[in-house]
């Protein structure tokens, strides 16, 4: 059907709420029409993500419906009667989670799948937890991230609590493509309940979640943690029952709160976007951290996924981009076990992530491997690994805010990276040390690197044929397209025993590198850059006449 003819579906059929129906026969404008119907919205590998509302081409309870309904067949066709083993699904604190996550909860038992279903709204890492937990066959988190607020999302996790890998979320995507959106079953809450496929998950979770953190972080001393003084922001979102729990749990009993951005409000009315990954979003914190003078300040996103800080240096709290976090944290990690290492120690980041703690993992002896973006990608190589006593995952980061090591879960962890953060915090503090300090040990130990991400966004239909016109003019240009460029790589074909991904990486004469990827779950291309210079100055320099040139390129 064309776009119009599926308007007109969803504003007739009685499938959909009338309340649905009346605001879709208000529409007058055409673009809004074609833009909501001229597709539906796609279970991608890292499943549905899309900007709320009434639409085939929009996330709302209807596609959110279908989309369980696939998951269940994909589950039953692959699991048969241990499919009772069930599966888990939690939501986080934005706009509708709470309502697309029962949606989600009572597609499952319509489709004769037991549930447990989230009373609280909780962390991405607690989902993951919850479906090892309870030994679930797979899982579903209703969020966004750190993307705006007009966003929402749904994610697949598999029974080792790993988000879909390739091969398995091609397989549902085939079971939710088959499905017509109004020929997705659901039932009642109550009736769900009254036949036992609907179990609600509560407190002894969150306690259990909380040990396994605590287990994850090298040992700390409880009341070196007492001293110290930390400002957090959970940006509005669940980090302010996990996050909180676990700082609490470990013995960081001077926590002070941004108290506008702690009760949960998916309009996140004191950010434009809440990721903590972005220096605006954590001004406030770092505003009361200088205010109350705390040792650092941190945050977390609404899922609690991602963490950001901003450390002391020279007594000024900075703020670290992602990969400067991910090596201060291996730093540490190598450094707290030393001579305690365990067999084949490895470390797992992405061909988009900076080199700085690659560096560090190779001059301690620990293995590194380099998989696509996704930390489901790290976590396949966790579970590929976790019955061989000679390979021990020791930690896992992504450029993009996400930090992990043990065994608990298989994603990234907020509470995990904070926990370290300000353990490591303590614990260097008791050396008369600040963080900022190590990070120029760092950088005098390995040389300095600028670690860069721009975002270039293509709205509406016509931005995403844009999208694919540049991608295939950057790989013509190759070479030609910048200057001392020693080698290209591109992974669209697969490259490196990784699976095909559409990424071009331009690696320089200089030990600098720039990759750009296409989003897979937003409109828009990211352009990553790691630049390699003698001093912050010269690699500034080098940075921006690069960026001039994809700036031209994206126009």
């Amino acid at each position: 059907m064309d776009y119009r003819e599926t308007y007109q579906l969803w504003k007739n059929d009685p499938y959909f709420d009338e309340e649905d129906r009346k605001e879709l026969a208000s529409l007058t404008d055409e673009k809004e029409i074609e833009d909501r119907f001229y597709k539906e919205l796609e279970f991608g590998t890292g499943g549905l993500r899309g900007i709320m509302g009434v639409g085939s081409n929009r996330i709302n309870k209807y596609n959110v419906r279908k989309a369980s309904n696939g998951f269940a067949r994909y589950l039953i066709d692959k699991y048969g009667t241990e499919v009772w083993r069930g599966v888990a699904v939690a939501y986080d604190t934005r706009n509708n989670s709470a309502e697309y996550a029962k949606e989600t909860a009572l597609a499952f038992a319509a489709n004769g799948i037991p549930v447990y279903l989230f009373t609280f709204e909780s962390a991405t890492p607690l989902l993951s937890f919850a479906v090892r937990y309870y030994h679930c066959v797979g899982g579903v988190v209703v969020t966004a991230s750190h993307n705006p607020k007009e966003y929402n999302g749904y994610k697949a996790y598999d029974e080792n609590g790993c988000q879909l890998l390739t091969e398995d979320a091609d397989a549902v995507i085939a079971k939710v493509n088959a499905i017509k959106v109004t020929e997705a079953m659901t039932t009642t809450e109550d009736k769900a309940v009254s036949v036992g496929l609907l179990k609600y998950i509560g407190e002894e979770v969150l306690q259990a979640y909380s040990r396994a953190v605590r287990d994850a972080v090298p040992e700390m001393n409880i009341t070196d943690n007492a001293k110290m003084k930390i400002a957090y922001t959970a940006l509005h979102g669940s980090g302010n029952v996990t996050v909180r729990r676990v700082l609490k749990d470990a013995g960081f009993a001077n926590v002070q709160c941004v108290k506008e951005q702690e009760a949960p409000d998916g309009n996140f009315p004191t950010v434009k976007s809440p990721n903590p990954g972005n220096e605006p979003s954590m001004a406030m914190v770092i505003e009361l951290g200088e205010k109350i003078g705390a040792d650092i300040a941190v945050g977390s996103d609404p899922d609690a996924d991602r963490a950001g800080v901003a450390i002391r240096h020279h007594g000024t709290l900075e703020f670290l981009d992602g990969n400067s976090i991910g090596a201060l944290i291996l730093y540490y990690l190598a450094e707290r076990y030393q001579g305690k290492m365990p067999a084949g120690p490895f470390f797992v980041t992405t061909i988009v992530s900076g080199e700085l703690a690659s560096d560090i993992a190779k001059k301690n002896d620990i293995i590194v491997f380099k998989t696509l973006t996704g930390f489901k990608y790290i976590g396949e190589l966790m579970t590929r690994y976790q019955d061989d006593p000679n390979m021990n995952f020791l930690f896992g980061c992504e450029e993009s805010y996400g930090f992990l090591a043990g065994d608990y879960v298989r994603d990234k962890c907020a509470a995990f990276a904070i926990l370290t953060l300000c353990s490591a915090c303590a614990y260097y503090q008791k050396q008369g040390m600040e963080l900022g300090d190590v990070m120029d040990r760092i950088h005098e130990e390995y040389g300095f690197y600028l670690d860069s991400l721009d975002n270039y966004v293509f709205k509406g239909k016509e931005g995403a044929e844009k999208m694919k016109g540049l991608t295939a003019e950057l790989r013509e240009k190759g070479a030609a397209l910048m200057t001392g460029v020693s080698e290209i790589k591109d992974y669209a074909p697969g490259l490196d025993g990784l699976p095909k991904a559409d990424v071009l990486k331009y690696f320089f004469e200089d030990g600098s590198w720039v990759a750009i990827r296409p989003s897979g779950t937003e409109p828009q291309i990211k352009v990553y850059y790691s630049t390699k210079a003698e001093t912050k100055e010269a690699a500034e320099k080098k940075y921006l006449e690069r960026k001039a040139i994809i700036d031209k390129v994206m126009e």
